[in-house]
Formats: C-alpha cells, sequence, structure tokens
C-alpha cells in the first residue's frame, strides 16, 4: 500500500472493523469477514497472519466474557489434532498461487455459508463420542485455518450438525480457536514468515479492532440472535461467490 493513499488504510481498518463486530457477536468468522476485504488490497502472506492476530482480540474478549462455560477438557483432542493440521497448511501458504488461494477461500466461504442456511431443513446427526473423530474435525480446521486464518468453520459446522447449544458450541471452540491461532502464529514467527508489513498493518487497526470487539460484544446481549446469524450467513455467501468471480 503507499504510504501516502489514506484509502488502503480506510479499507484495512473497515476490514477488521467488521470482522471484530461479528466476531464478537457471534464468536468466530472474524476472517471470513475481513478476509473478503483484506485479501482485495494485501497479499496471503500479509493478509492471513494479520487476520490471524487481529481475530484473537475478539477471541479473548469472548473467553473472558463467557469464561464460566468454557470447556477446556473437550477442546483438548480438536487442539491436539489442529496442531498438527497447521503445519502442512503453512507450507501450502507459500507455495500456492495467490489467484488460486482467492478462489479456492471464496469457494470454502460459500459452501460454508450455503450449508449452513439450509441446515435448520435438515436432520442433526446423533452426538456419537469419539477422540480420533474429535482430533479429524481438531485437524480439518487447523489445515483450513493455516490457510485462510478461519479454524473455527469445520468445528462449528460440526457443533451445529450435533445440535450443540450456543453456550456450549462456543464453550468448546472458543479455546480451541484461540490455541489454533496462537501455534499458526507462534510457527510463523520462528520461522520468519509474518513480514514487517503485517505488524505495521496490525498496529494500525488496533483501534478500529477495540471498536468492533466492544460493539460485538454488546450486541450479543442485545440483538436477535437467530436473525443477526442468518445475516451473517447471507454476508459470508455474498462474499464467497465475489472472491470466486
Amino acid at each position: 500500500m503507499d504510504p501516502f493513499d489514506v484509502s488502503p488504510y480506510v479499507i484495512l481498518s473497515a476490514g477488521v472493523f467488521a470482522g471484530a463486530v461479528v466476531s464478537g457477536l457471534v464468536g468466530f468468522a472474524f476472517s471470513a469477514v475481513a478476509g473478503a476485504i483484506l485479501l482485495h488490497i494485501l497479499p496471503p502472506t500479509e493478509a492471513v497472519p494479520l487476520m490471524m492476530a487481529g481475530s484473537l482480540v475478539p477471541q479473548i474478549a469472548s473467553l473472558v466474557t463467557l469464561r464460566r462455560t468454557m470447556e477446556w477438557r473437550g477442546s483438548l483432542m480438536l487442539i491436539a489434532g489442529g496442531a498438527i493440521g497447521i503445519m502442512p497448511a503453512l507450507y501450502l501458504l507459500h507455495h500456492i498461487d495467490a489467484a488460486t488461494f482467492r478462489v479456492g477461500f471464496g469457494m470454502f466461504l460459500s459452501i460454508y455459508a450455503a450449508y449452513m442456511l439450509l441446515r435448520p431443513a435438515m436432520e442433526r446427526v446423533g452426538a456419537v463420542p469419539g477422540r480420533v473423530r474429535d482430533a479429524a474435525i481438531g485437524f480439518g480446521g487447523g489445515l483450513v485455518g493455516g490457510l485462510t486464518a478461519m479454524p473455527g468453520a469445520l468445528p462449528a459446522m460440526w457443533c451445529e450438525l450435533r445440535g450443540m447449544p450456543k453456550d456450549q458450541q462456543r464453550g468448546l471452540m472458543q479455546p480451541y480457536i484461540v490455541a489454533m491461532q496462537v501455534f499458526a502464529l507462534a510457527l510463523m514467527v520462528s520461522r520468519n514468515g509474518v513480514p514487517t508489513k503485517a505488524l505495521m498493518d496490525l498496529t494500525f487497526s488496533l483501534p478500529a479492532l477495540a471498536a468492533g470487539t466492544a460493539l460485538g460484544l454488546i450486541m450479543f446481549g442485545r440483538i436477535n440472535d437467530a436473525l443477526f446469524r442468518e445475516i451473517v450467513l447471507v454476508v459470508l455467501l455474498i462474499a464467497g461467490v465475489f472472491l470466486v468471480v
């Protein structure tokens, strides 16, 4: 971005603000919303670590706010599988074409949003226990998260299929998402994989992150969650299609 052109910085702030609002409200999808904007002005190698670091603000705020419902023990196998899935994802991040990355990310968003919009008419699966299954879901989430900074998508789908109550879903997923993002960032830092530009953009976007997170948490307590969920899914679907075309 041209340091003398303020428009990219305005777009950057708008992207992280929108992502923080949604994440503060529903508990995840920061990168889905912010990425639909940031991936148009930043290369993936800068956008993904920025989204990973930025999404920690609403996630940590949610951990504090919902600390009594956190299920740390239940998240352990998800976290273990996700830690393994992140490593090949970080390799792929530096060895794929940017256009291919954007199309793949857009297709994932579109399929995810369309599925979640249609899910109310579908039967829920039974909550069959299994550590291998939890690790596999975590692995898939880590693989996706390493490429898109959205590790919570696959676990969120599985929680929805099982018909988990909202508080239980967030209690299970919040520790997992935070652990995945911290682990991915640690790997990037150890391999000098976080561009200085991404750190500068993160610093610049902190006010927007804080404001968006606060607004999202306020909305969480005051706005009908079912209606807002549908609005978010429609936004994700449109953003995904826009990335593909």
